[in-house]
This record gives structure tokens, C-alpha cells and sequence, in this order.
């Protein structure tokens, strides 16, 4: 494990690093030319696209024990001492880096963990992920799987980046906010929105000021943990992106009610390997078995994504709650 240096543009850089990382680590290159066989496909809804990627390298993660047991008896992948001594990093700021990520979803596909080993926990974080996203927003998004709710080592604190481009509810963003979109908070600095768009229940954050949208974050966190009745933190997954020509935070929040699925548990012939975190339910599915890319249509993702996330009538009441504080 080596600290690369920084040109002084952060996504010139971790391009630089991603070439490098996939040209001299052996692991890491057979990652990426995996993403050449990948079999996609793509189902229409009312707005909005869900795609379907059969990726046979994202079988570790999908498939992680993330029980406390489990966690206490293996080492943490993303400490730095237990790194790959092939993998090299970028540090952020003082206490984070940036690493290729050798099992990749995207073309480019970034870990940004903490040097710190700590518990992922958005509350003290999201600064820092609202800057990782201004940093990296003239190519990439930056995503956050709760603890319990699709991160891997939820142990370690950690977020991820990749191609802006490659996630379909940004550019369906601005539709799905017209169609079903209800706005709950807002003034000339900001909008807090909520959209129900049959499938997925989310918060929208737009704002050019960062401390205004810590404000509504910290806001949202006290009244989702006080209506989910969670002293820890609630489920939920989060996207941010950042508009590099309008200076504007676009920030994402899935409110979730389970981890994985029925189908996830199912018998041999009906398990279905999805486990869906934040690029499965922002529009690009992961399975990575071949059999059960075949098997999943458009009823099974509405079974699914209706599954793991509140209901509509969960949603309202939880903004009219945020809207009495």
C-alpha cells in the first residue's frame, strides 16, 4: 500500500490512479475486463428505467455476511494495514483516502474509506461526503449504504464514486420530480422534496449552500430516527451530486425499511442474489448469478423495491412529521 500524489485536480488524479491500478495490479485489471461481458437488460416503468446487470464479480459483496459474528472474525478490508500491497491511494483531506475499487459496478469505480477505523455512520460524515461530491462533480457521483442496509463493512466508515453518467435517476431526476414529487420544505437557498414514484420513496436536498443542507440533514436524521423508532441509525441509502456549473448539491436520501428481500432468503429455485443497495434502487441492479439475471422481471423488481423500502402512507406521515418541526 502506497500514497499516490495529487496534480492538483482530484479527478485528473484518480483517472491517473485508476490507469495505473489497472495496468500494474493484476487483480484489479481482471475486475475491469470483466465489466466487457457484463449481460444487461432493461425494464420500463412509469418515468423511469430500472437496468438489470448480470456481474459475476460482485458476488463477495452482494453475498456479505454482515452480522456482528461474522464481522468480529474476519479482518477489515478496508483498513490500511489489510489493504492489497499492490492497491495505492489518494489521501483526502487528513483522515480519508481514495482507492480503485478492484470488484467494480462502474467503469470507474472508487472506495473512499476512512484512515480511521470507525462504524459507517453518516451523521458526522456528511460533510464530507458533501465535499468528496464537490470535489469529484465534473465527472462522478458520490453514494452511501447504511450500516445496515448495504454496506459490506459496516464497520468501517466508507462511501463510493462512479460515473455520474451511469446511474439513470439522474437524468431522470427532474421528471420524476414533476410527476411525483411533493415539496415539504423550502426557501431562496434550498428545497427539501419528497418523491413517490411507485416504486422508490426518497428525499431530494437542492442547495448551492452546504451548511444549509447540514442544517436539513441533521433535521431529517432526529425526526426519520424519532418516526422509525431507531436510536441507531435508520435505514437509508444515500446519492449526492454536485453541479459543477450552477455550484449546486444535488443529495439523495432512500428511505428503507429492510436490507435484503424475501427473494434474497428464498428456496434454491426461487432465490433470487439481489441485495440492493444505493446503485441497485438509483436504477442499475446487481445480480451476480447468471441464473437469476434471467429469472427477474418487471413484477419481481416492483415486489422487491416495494419490499425494502416504507409505504406510501409511511412516507406521508413522515412529512407531515418533518413538516411540524
Amino acid at each position: 500500500m502506497a500514497f499516490v500524489s495529487v496534480s492538483g485536480n482530484w479527478v485528473e488524479s484518480i483517472v491517473t490512479l485508476l490507469q495505473n491500478q489497472t495496468s500494474d495490479w493484476e487483480m484489479c485489471r481482471v475486475g475491469y475486463e470483466s465489466l466487457k461481458t457484463v449481460k444487461v437488460k432493461e425494464f420500463d416503468f412509469d418515468g423511469f428505467k430500472i437496468k438489470v446487470q448480470c456481474n459475476p464479480g460482485r458476488m463477495t459483496s452482494t453475498s456479505a455476511k454482515v452480522d456482528s459474528k461474522s464481522i468480529k472474525e474476519r479482518k477489515c478490508f478496508l483498513c490500511v494495514d489489510n489493504l492489497p500491497s499492490e492497491q495505492n491511494g489518494i489521501r483526502y483531506a487528513t483522515d480519508y483516502q481514495i482507492l480503485v475499487n478492484p470488484f467494480p459496478i462502474f467503469n470507474e469505480h472508487f472506495t473512499l474509506p476512512s484512515i480511521k477505523h470507525q462504524p459507517q455512520q453518516i451523521e458526522s460524515s456528511l460533510d464530507t461526503l458533501l465535499d468528496f461530491s464537490k470535489d469529484l462533480g465534473e465527472r462522478y457521483i458520490v453514494f452511501y449504504n447504511g450500516p445496515k442496509c448495504g454496506a459490506s463493512a459496516p464497520d468501517h466508515l466508507h462511501f463510493q464514486a462512479g460515473e455520474r453518467n451511469f446511474i439513470p435517476l439522474f437524468d431522470e431526476y427532474h421528471l420524476l420530480t414533476e410527476m411525483y414529487g411533493k415539496e415539504v420544505l423550502s426557501d431562496v437557498s434550498f428545497s427539501l422534496t419528497a418523491i413517490d414514484d411507485g416504486l422508490r420513496k426518497y428525499i431530494s436536498i437542492k442547495s448551492t449552500d452546504k451548511e444549509k443542507i447540514l442544517v436539513l440533514f441533521n433535521k431529517f436524521i432526529k425526526t426519520y430516527k424519532e418516526f422509525m423508532n431507531s436510536e441507531d441509525e435508520p435505514m437509508f441509502n444515500i446519492l449526492s451530486s454536485y453541479d459543477v456549473e450552477l455550484k449546486e448539491w444535488l443529495v439523495l436520501i432512500f428511505l428503507r425499511k429492510k436490507h435484503r428481500p424475501s427473494h434474497y432468503f428464498d428456496t434454491l429455485e426461487k432465490q433470487i442474489l439481489l441485495s440492493p443497495a444505493a446503485v441497485d434502487i438509483s436504477g442499475v441492479c446487481i445480480t451476480p448469478r447468471e441464473e437469476d439475471f434471467n429469472k427477474i422481471d418487471k413484477d419481481i423488481l416492483t415486489e422487491i423495491f416495494r419490499e425494502v423500502f416504507i409505504s406510501s402512507d409511511e412516507l406521508n406521515e413522515f412529512i407531515n412529521n418533518l413538516k411540524s418541526i
